[in-house]
């Protein structure tokens, strides 16, 4: 709960159970009522004061902790000790509210767990040592219900959402860049490793690492270092139409939590999916903040077919700064002047930064909004914004319409799951430029400038290099770099994308997916609800009976066994008596049938053990069994 949480919080329940271990041995415990009622004062204080109000999920949760502290202090008794375990239950639920993480919930099903272990060896009364027997209990009673559980989990039927709750809303800073472009913005996020979507290739088609461009947001107001996105997605250019058919590659995509509304797809989607439109500059725009993961199929395709572009939106893709220099002016002015093929002055400018000793580098020092001459003609050194920018900078000075596109370049494929992780510092910005012949076309100036960024990813471009984007301890690098340390990773990413795909986003499609691959397509939600109770019912039924015949005292079938036994011996003249013991009757029946006087001892003593064994083994009943029958068959036909 420390990351969602104040701070102070935990730590106070933290303090409050060391404190109790070192009061209960001692007779001590908070007894003041008036002390109580000043520290749950200042502790109501302290919670307003952290979060500016006592309402919402954080507060409520924060005030259960607070109160579990308290009580911790001053409980002794058996009523006390239960209750404090049914608030351990419940903060159990508060965290799963806080955090739907895979590690975060398996924490708390082992706290939830050791809870109801403590509850049992309670109530067993066992000693502080006798802790293997309460566990194991504990683990039996877990294992029972869990058919049951995993029953209403499928089945009970479900209004709308799944089991994500996000409480804390996350900022728009999460997302990976924003609607505005300034220097660094992107350079910083080389070094997050934190998620930003996930991407699977259903039908197979997976696009190779230089063509895997996945688009986000399209900045078309440049000033020189600083780009932004236009106020209104949907009102100052239209969308173009990318071809449909059957060359499209259609993918999953689960994203995460960002606040805003960027969604991420390849160049280019060819649709929207539910929920959301494709604004203006062929990127999607979702109707509603992503403040929860979100499961989308989209489809992109390779071009466009829209060749067209009103005079309004040129005049605006050409709009340049005035404060703009005369020698930037004349370098983009220089390459049109001598060729009017908009697609050689391109080419020229891709040339420009091939050829004139610029770097690619993380680190390239401070630059201010204005200073595209020091990046142009003197420094020379920056990531892959700078380039873009810079790139579209000129492209408008030359006449040819030009925007910025932020998204994402490349991703690790994961085996184990088969889909493609993208990390936040997998951001990436290009340039697009307006060609008559073709239309907007994809041109990033860092592939002139450092192609193994492209075509290799972020990861593998450093490590050639020798720097270290994430870690910056080498040995340990190294280490987490090892087949099977990145096998590990790789299959714990796998596992937490099932969790967030298959437990977490188990919403009312997809149980109504669900529902019709098993035959029930026609159920409605009553129907559902009155099956998963005959199910239910069925499943307890069914629990009860084998529980029945399985602790049925074996005892039974020793006393079954003995008692054909001594029938048989009464139908040869050796009728036991009521209180006559088992080897007195053994002695006497002995007597009067001689030739099975072994077998008749063989079969009392055997009774005698089975009788006061606590457990009796299979193989002995077995043995006891066997030998009943054997008399049985020798004396068949005789009788007394």
């Amino acid at each position: 709960m420390f990351g969602g949480l104040a701070p102070w919080v935990p730590t106070l329940f933290l303090i409050t159970l060391a404190a109790k271990f070192w009061m209960e041995p001692r007779g001590y415990r908070l007894r003041s009522v008036l002390f109580k009622v000043v520290l749950a004062a200042v502790t109501l204080g302290a919670i307003f004061f952290s979060y500016g109000s006592v309402k919402g999920i954080e507060p409520g949760v924060s005030l259960i902790v607070v109160l579990m502290s308290l009580k911790i202090l001053e409980a002794h008794t058996a009523r006390e000790f239960q209750v404090m375990v049914i608030f351990g239950w419940v903060l159990c639920l508060c965290g799963f509210f806080l955090s739907q993480d895979l590690a975060v919930a398996l924490c708390l099903l082992v706290a939830f767990s050791l809870f109801l272990v403590a509850l049992i060896q309670f109530h067993r009364g066992s000693s502080p040592g006798a802790f293997w027997p309460p566990l194991h209990l504990g683990g039996k009673f877990l294992g029972q219900a869990l058919p049951l559980v995993v029953l209403l989990f499928l089945l009970f039927p479900r209004l709308t959402t799944g089991f994500r709750f996000q409480i804390m809303q996350p900022s728009s800073a999460t997302a990976g860049f924003s609607d505005r472009l300034s220097p660094g913005s992107i350079a910083s996020l080389a070094n997050s490793s934190e998620v930003a979507f996930r991407a699977e290739f259903p039908d197979g088609r997976i696009p190779g690492p230089a063509a895997m461009y996945w688009r986000g947001v399209v900045l078309s107001r440049g000033e020189g270092f600083e780009w932004r996105a236009s106020e209104s997605p949907a009102s100052i250019y239209r969308a173009t139409t990318p071809f449909s058919g059957d060359e499209g590659i259609r993918q999953w995509i689960t994203i995460e939590p960002h606040g805003a509304r960027w969604m991420f797809a390849l160049d280019w989607p060819s649709a929207p999916p539910p929920g959301a439109s494709l604004a203006p500059g062929n990127y999607l725009w979702s109707y509603e903040p992503i403040r929860k993961p979100r499961r989308y199929e989209v489809k992109s395709s390779p071009a466009i077919s829209d060749k067209e572009l009103s005079p309004r939106e040129r005049k605006m893709l050409l709009e340049v700064p005035a404060w703009l220099s005369p020698a930037v002016r004349d370098l983009a002015q220089s390459w049109g002047s001598s060729s009017s093929d908009p697609r050689a002055v391109v080419n020229r400018a891709l040339q420009f930064f091939r050829s004139g000793g610029f770097q690619y580098s993380l680190s390239p020092g401070p630059y201010k909004e204005r200073d595209l001459d020091e990046f142009l003609f003197h420094r020379r050194l920056g990531f892959c914004e700078y380039y873009a920018r810079s790139f579209a900078t000129l492209m408008r000075l030359a006449g040819i319409p030009a925007r910025v596109v932020v998204g994402y370049l490349g991703g690790e494929y994961n085996e184990f799951g088969r889909f493609f992780l993208i990390r936040q510092a997998d951001t990436h910005a290009w340039c697009e430029v307006w060609l008559p012949e073709g239309g907007w076309q994809r041109v990033d100036p860092t592939s002139v400038v450092a192609p193994e960024r492209v075509n290799l990813g972020l990861d593998s471009f450093l490590a050639r290099r020798g720097v270290s984007n994430r870690a910056s301890n080498t040995f340990a690098m190294n280490v987490a770099q090892q087949p099977i340390f990145t096998k590990l990773r790789l299959a714990w990413d796998s596992i937490n994308y099932v969790w967030d795909t298959r437990v977490l986003s188990f919403d009312a499609e997809a149980q109504r997916s669900f529902v019709a691959e098993i035959g029930m397509s026609d159920a409605n939600p009553f129907s559902l609800f009155m099956r998963t109770l005959m199910m239910a019912v069925g499943l307890l039924a069914i629990y009860g009976g084998w529980m029945r015949l399985r602790t049925r005292p074996r005892a039974d079938r020793v006393k079954a066994l003995y008692g054909r036994f001594c029938r048989k011996a009464a139908r040869l003249g050796a009728e036991r008596q009521p209180w006559e013991g088992p080897l007195d009757f053994s002695r006497r029946a002995a007597d009067l049938v001689p030739d099975q006087s072994r077998r008749i001892r063989d079969i009392s003593n055997t009774y005698i053990a089975l009788r006061y064994s606590p457990e009796p083994t299979p193989s002995i009943l077995d043995t006891f069994a066997r030998e009943v029958n054997a008399f049985s068959l020798a004396t068949r036909g005789r009788a007394r």
